[in-house]
């Protein structure tokens, strides 16, 4: 049966109702529910039914790829939970204090950190703000820069490193996407492939460095550090600084710890994943890239995630700093803290399965065939991500919407004939990239809440001081980056030049808040 344009009911109820309630798990839930409702004849009881037991269990459950990936979702979370226990990213944190002599130093080792602490966007933002709080106050650096370093190298980091909590949501909604138009490509490899297209997040990381490193700063951040250095007012008067120390993410009060808590589970992780890949792919005569493509991802990162949290239990056993019991509490207590990202991947997963039968794919091939063209895909697919996220405050909800619609796009226009194109990949970091800027800078954002928190920082403050930096990463990021990738420039290109103009803004508008204090 012919839907046509009623197959784009579901996603854009989805999309409508995510950004105007700000409710993501209900939103896609209705989604499922329109999309059911219409194929049993738009009779809403039946659709209801549909909803849970054929789209939700059966659809989205069933599949032996879906459930893997949610599994090791809830596993790496687990990892996390007994590292964090353990003590082993709080030695990583004091290891970077040690280095930190000076204001420019400390911003610096806060940046370090945040990159360090790649493997969860979460306990990165509590972590570094909670850590290097003291030192940035007593350097006279506010908590709006804290909190920007914290914000900025938490989820930008976080959704391009292939050893976090993200990279299950990532694999599952690019397999998904995949798999709706026939392209059997390695979610993986598609992965590492996108990666250099997210030029958000990149350029993001690239702003936020330079300006440590320069010493410099502009907009409403340059008046929150001239008042810093100036009065030592770290927070402006009247405003209302978070504080929030998280037990669950922060180790026991004395806890020391080691850096070998968190370097050996993350190396058992690495190696499995990289071998696993190798075994379960291969077959005689195979190459290794070949053997890597065919590999299924969900099931290698299942057996990495395992066999890191044992190593991590494992170690707090034979040292005796984390007994049994506990470390199987903060697993469990891990687990717990990727819940409300099982329950959106399970409901995109759901509403994937609602669209395909829909075949909406189809329908927005024949649509934009010839009307919606390769060269401003990319930069229009950035721009929908970026308003979506920024309006919801989710990164995941955003690229669990997203992502089954603009693959089918990206692979009609391209005329993919079941292989992964460029403009697929483009397509694909637009998207993952774009998302990253509602996650970074709205105010009703998880992890920018938390980065004010954990900086001790006014959470209005935050936002308004660190938007114009998010601003300046997404106009280059659209300019100098998706702009030529619709006209098929190598992104690398884009990244060196894009990397130079923002030094450039920095040294134009850039000014050293030292210089006001000495005047």
């Amino acid at each position: 049966m012919e839907y046509g344009w009623v197959a784009l009911l579901p996603p854009l109820i989805a999309i409508v109702l995510a950004i105007a309630t700000k409710q993501v798990i209900v939103s896609l839930f209705l989604g499922i529910w329109t999309g059911a409702t219409i194929l049993n004849g738009w009779n809403p009881i039946l659709g209801l039914l549909d909803s849970f037991s054929k789209y939700l269990v059966e659809s989205a459950l069933s599949d032996s790829w879906n459930m893997g990936i949610i599994v090791f979702c809830l596993v790496i979370g687990g990892m996390v939970g007994v590292i964090g226990k353990l003590g082993g990213t709080k030695a990583i944190a004091d290891l970077v204090v040690k280095k930190a002599q000076n204001g420019k130093m400390t911003q610096l080792s806060a940046a370090i950190l945040g990159v360090l602490l790649f493997i969860d966007d979460y306990a990165n933002s509590m972590i570094v703000g909670n850590t290097m709080r003291p030192l940035t106050d007593s350097n006279r650096i506010s908590r709006e820069k804290l909190a920007y370093i914290c914000d900025s190298t938490a989820a930008p980091v976080s959704s391009m490193v292939p050893v976090s909590t993200w990279i299950a949501m990532e694999l599952g909604l690019i397999a998904v996407g995949l798999s709706s138009v026939g392209i059997e490509g390695n979610a993986l490899m598609v992965f590492f492939q996108s990666v250099p297209f997210r030029f958000y997040s990149l350029f993001a990381l690239a702003l936020v460095f330079t300006l440590l490193l320069t010493g410099k700063d502009y907009g409403p951040m340059l008046q929150a550090e001239i008042r810093a250095r100036r009065s030592g007012e770290v927070y402006a008067k009247g405003s209302n600084p978070m504080i929030s120390d998280d037990p669950s993410i922060l180790p026991d009060e004395g806890v020391k710890g080691s850096i070998w808590y968190m370097i050996l589970p993350l190396t058992v992780f690495i190696l499995v994943t990289i071998f696993g890949l190798y075994y379960n792919g291969h077959e005689a005569g195979k190459s290794v890239m070949a053997s890597f493509g065919d590999a299924d991802a969900s099931v290698v990162l299942t057996w990495a995630a395992f066999l890191g949290s044992i190593t991590a239990i494992l170690m707090g056993g034979i040292t005796r700093d984390l007994p049994l019991s506990k470390a199987m509490d903060a697993f469990v207590g891990g687990l717990k803290s990727m819940l409300i990202a099982v329950i959106i991947l399970g409901l995109a997963f759901a509403l994937k399965s609602v669209i395909s039968e829909l075949a909406l794919a189809e329908w927005l091939v024949s649509v934009t065939e010839g009307v919606l063209s390769g060269a401003v895909l990319p930069l229009f697919v950035f721009i929908t991500a970026m308003l979506i996220s920024f309006a919801t405050g989710t990164a995941w909800g955003t690229n669990s919407i997203l992502m089954p619609l603009v693959i089918p796009i990206a692979a009609g226009v391209s005329q993919a004939g079941g292989e992964v194109t460029p403009l697929i990949i483009s397509t694909i970091g637009a998207v993952l990239t774009g998302a990253v800027f509602g996650d970074h800078c709205s105010p009703i954002s998880d992890t920018t809440i938390l980065s004010s928190s954990g900086a001790g920082s006014d959470h209005i403050a935050h936002v308004r001081t660190q938007i114009p930096y998010a601003a300046t990463a997404a106009i280059v990021a659209a300019v100098i980056g998706f702009i030529p990738a619709g006209f098929g420039v190598s992104p690398w290109i884009s990244l060196v030049l894009g990397i130079a103009v923002i030094y450039g803004i920095v040294k134009v508008l850039g000014k050293d808040p030292d210089q006001f204090v000495k005047q």
